[in-house]
């Protein structure tokens, strides 16, 4: 609590001497009763003397446990789109949110003032087709208003463009990108199941003839679709003040990703060298997520976005607000929190930002490898659903949100954010305090998303009503409580004497990620140290059988019967693991099953690591048990 009023007292610092200060770059205020020019110089020199020495120089809010400072919001207006671009959206379209459940211009408006109060100086209007919402010049001229906010960017099929544009720069848009994947109208329309080819052109062109520069232009790269049409988009910026963008292939739900189509960015790269012999790599821009290249004697430049093959999590200052709402720290997680339900709750700015500041704090260091992200449950691209719920952070009470950040140098602020909301949760779960839920109203229930989301496992955090991915029979299907936790909380092993003896089987599943190098090696059984896969099995069958020496408070089962079987998967370079265990007994086999398949994984990556270590272990999970009070369960 003593680091309130330091942090009220350097407020009022900031306050009188400089303007907004979302960039770091202090805009002073002139008063009409200013002190001669030496004293007005010495206090200013003492006062940044204080703050660089007592504050953080990024909101603590915005800043991750990896100190990536994020100044860049994308928010979408809307999930709808005028069409239906293959790798975006699934054939058969999306459910949308209902109207009433999506963001409402001043709850944007709302949402926007925050951000930018805290240091976001970049916003960008997405969608679905952010250019079809009625509202959007209105929208972009009341960001234009926000203090502190330099950049106010479109992402835009361009079908509305050239009609839209002259209001929207009056309005203040300083950058526009426009999505075209084909310089072919009919291959256009097979692309984006629809007409507008022309539009879009003619959207470039009014862009340009308005005096954008560059007008950035994104394609998506796709082996066996729009491969081939690499030079003719690269010819483009030969004359006009293009930046052409070439995206790699990108995983999202429902777009059929498959890695054979991607075509990475150094393939892409040779294609384009072999033309143009001279192409220059251009210096990187700070927070850049493109690696920019010039011809030279060109007008423009191509970039490329390496998201798949070369990734810049590194780097990354953008968060994300959907249509409806939810905070996304990451484009390829699953991770999402609804800041409409605590803006609809009444919750105040300082409860609004210990909410971001908690989940901008579990951003993990980078997203899932790209085989793991095509199997993560995502939104499909045009929503960036189907959600994943479970509390997995601490819903915003007028009780237990009274955190405030405590202005220090370096990495302080943002590990006491860190550290203050692990505790809190920690001793907070498994209850939830009941004022929350009161506070939040009957008719507003508190979403929150999956914190699984950037691991490397899909994330098994369903709702009691929407298992969709697994079922469960008998009286005891569900339990709301922890079966190895006494009345006081601590760890305790359960006495199972009393219950009856019955058959017991459970089957668990894993895989590795090899790689082609090392996948080889393993499918010609040529690795120096032997036979992997028989080792693994072997290791697999020996785990199982000691699980209660491994885990603290599993039983000790005499298993039946024990069975691992290996599968060489060539499309991902993977070997697929099935465990299963059998007893008969009065307790179950899933963690012998689970450790089974945990440790034949371990053993195939101790085998192979001196090949390369850039080997994935992931997808350990139960995929059915049977006997039990319990029930059965089987995973769909």
């Amino acid at each position: 609590m003593a680091a309130q009023p330091l942090f009220r007292m350097i407020r009022r610092l900031l306050r009188s001497s400089v303007r907004g200060c979302s960039s770091g770059a202090p805009v002073t205020q002139p008063s009409p009763r200013e002190p001669s020019r030496p004293a007005t110089e010495e206090l200013s020199r003492q006062r940044w003397q204080f703050l660089r020495e007592h504050t953080a120089p990024f909101s603590a809010f915005l800043t991750d446990s990896f100190g990536r400072q994020h100044s860049y919001l994308r928010i979408s207006l809307t999930e709808k789109c005028n069409l239906r671009c293959q790798y975006c959206m699934p054939e058969e379209g999306v459910p949308l949110t209902p109207k009433a459940d999506l963001l409402t211009t001043e709850e944007i408006l709302t949402l926007a003032r925050l951000f930018v109060k805290e240091g976001v100086d970049k916003i960008r209007l997405t969608g679905g087709e952010p250019l079809i919402r009625r509202d959007v010049v209105d929208i972009v001229a009341q960001l234009h208003q926000l203090e502190g906010l330099k950049t106010i960017g479109v992402t835009t099929n361009g079908i509305n463009l050239a009609r839209l544009l002259p209001s929207l720069q009056k309005a203040g848009l300083g950058a526009i990108n426009i999505s075209l994947d084909t310089l072919v109208p009919a291959k256009y329309e097979f692309i984006v199941r629809r007409k507008g080819f022309h539009k879009v052109m003619e959207g470039i062109h009014k862009a340009i003839e308005l005096g954008y520069d560059p007008v950035k232009v994104n394609c998506v790269v796709m082996r066996g679709l729009n491969e081939d049409e690499l030079l003719d988009f690269v010819a483009l910026t030969k004359d006009l003040p293009l930046d052409v963008r070439f995206i790699e292939y990108m995983p999202f739900d429902g777009n059929k990703w498959n890695f054979k189509k991607m075509v990475s960015y150094k393939e892409m790269l040779d294609t384009i060298r072999q033309q143009w012999p001279a192409l220059e790599k251009l210096p990187e821009e700070d927070l850049s997520t493109a690696k920019a290249f010039r011809i030279p004697g060109f007008q423009g430049q191509i970039s490329f976005i390496t998201s798949m093959s070369e990734h810049f999590c590194g780097t990354c200052n953008r968060l994300r607000i959907t249509a409806d709402g939810n905070l996304k720290v990451c484009l390829f997680g699953n991770s999402e929190v609804s800041l409409r339900d605590h803006l609809r709750a009444g919750a105040s700015e300082e409860e609004l930002l210990t909410i971001i500041g908690a989940a901008v704090g579990r951003k993990k260091r980078q997203h899932a490898g790209m085989f793991n992200i095509a199997q993560m449950k995502n939104r499909p691209m045009i929503l960036i659903g189907l959600f994943l719920t479970c509390q997995d952070s601490p819903p915003a009470s007028p009780v237990t949100s009274s955190w405030r950040p405590v202005p220090a140098q370096d990495q302080r602020p943002r590990l006491l954010l860190s550290r203050l909301m692990a505790t809190w949760w920690k001793t907070k779960t498994p209850q939830v305090p009941p004022l929350a839920w009161q506070w939040l109203g009957a008719g507003s229930p508190l979403r929150l998303y999956s914190s699984q989301a950037d691991s490397d496992t899909t994330s098994m955090c369903l709702s009691p009503g929407t298992r969709a991915h697994a079922t469960t029979s008998g009286p005891w299907a569900a339990s709301d409580q922890l079966t190895h936790v006494d009345s006081e909380g601590r760890a305790a092993m359960v006495d199972v004497g009393r219950k009856p003896d019955t058959d017991r089987e459970a089957v668990a599943s894993g895989v590795v990620l090899l790689g082609p190098v090392a996948f080889e090696l393993v499918q010609q059984n040529q690795l120096k140290k032997g036979d992997a896969l028989g080792v693994a099995q072997l290791a697999g069958v020996q785990a199982a059988k000691l699980t209660s020496q491994l885990i603290p408070l599993c039983h000790h089962v005499a298993l039946s019967h024990i069975q691992v079987q290996l599968r060489l998967d060539p499309e991902r370079h993977a070997v697929v693991i099935q465990a299963s265990c059998r007893a008969r007994g009065p307790t179950g086999v899933e963690m012998e099953a689970l450790t089974s398949a945990a440790v034949t994984a371990l053993t195939l990556y101790d085998m192979c690591k001196a090949v390369s270590r850039d080997i994935e272990i992931g997808e350990i999970k139960l995929i059915s048990k049977t006997g039990g009070q319990r029930g059965d369960f089987r995973r769909a």
